[in-house]
């Protein structure tokens, strides 16, 4: 039960942000980012998410704006696709009174900073509400901000963090550099399938995992496909759930 997306650099500025870096168009075309979406059911059914970005050089991994982590750090917080970023956008019919309807215009946005940081976020259509920061998404309670839970985060007392986390050269490419991060989000097992999983009230039927990297004042943006100029918030360009 696994879902894996080959996510692609927006060209729209990529000559001009290659430019701008010092860099080649290939250089930031060889930039690799996938990301996996896999169920797990034990101890609790959630949504795990890993992004696996590789960069082709140093010059390019120097470049890049990636935190360490920071336990202290972890949490809510606003505006982080300022920074680099990594997101995830969910909608699907909702579920009212347990009773599912055919509403598919409300979606729930994710981003998480790999420093520990993180954001979930309720719109009830596309862009809508247009506030910024745009309104939190919040558990069955109604009080309570919906969290991820950090997978691979380092231990609380190490002197640094695990190289999965910071700059590491691959293995299987050596002049190239690979950041890993995974994260949970808690889903909802609906009774009457085992393959329906909602996030709250939202059932998963459409999924678009996407990544903002900040390479010094440079934001590059990847995800499965485009919208021209880009925008993760168009679900023409998402994709089936399909785990």
């Amino acid at each position: 039960m696994n879902q894996t997306f080959d996510l692609h650099i927006a060209n729209e500025t990529i000559a001009s942000d290659a430019q701008q870096l010092g860099v080649t168009v290939d250089d930031l075309k060889r930039i690799c980012v996938q990301v996996s979406a896999h169920i797990v059911k034990y101890p609790k059914v959630c949504l795990q998410l890993t992004y696996h970005i590789t960069l082709p050089n140093q010059m390019l991994a120097d470049k890049l704006d990636w935190p360490t982590w920071q336990p202290e750090r972890v949490g809510f917080a606003d505006y982080l696709w300022e920074e680099t970023c990594l997101e995830c956008f969910i909608t699907g019919n909702t579920i009212n009174s347990n009773t599912v309807t055919n509403d598919t215009t409300s979606y729930v946005e994710i981003n998480a900073n790999p420093d520990g940081r993180y954001a979930l976020y309720q719109f009830e259509s596309y862009r809508n509400p247009a506030t910024l920061p745009p309104s939190p998404l919040y558990q069955a309670d109604g009080h309570t901000r919906a969290s991820i839970e950090w997978i691979n985060k380092p231990k609380p007392h190490s002197t640094s963090a695990n190289t999965h986390l910071l700059r590491a050269p691959d293995p299987l490419k050596p002049n190239s550099y690979k950041y890993e991060l995974s994260f949970n989000v808690s889903l909802t097992q609906l009774s009457d399938t085992h393959l329906k999983y909602a996030i709250n009230n939202t059932i998963i039927e459409q999924i678009h995992p996407c990544v903002i990297l900040w390479l010094d004042k440079t934001p590059l943006y990847y995800a499965t496909s485009h919208a021209s100029p880009p925008d993760f918030h168009n679900r023409q360009y998402w994709s089936r759930f399909e785990l």
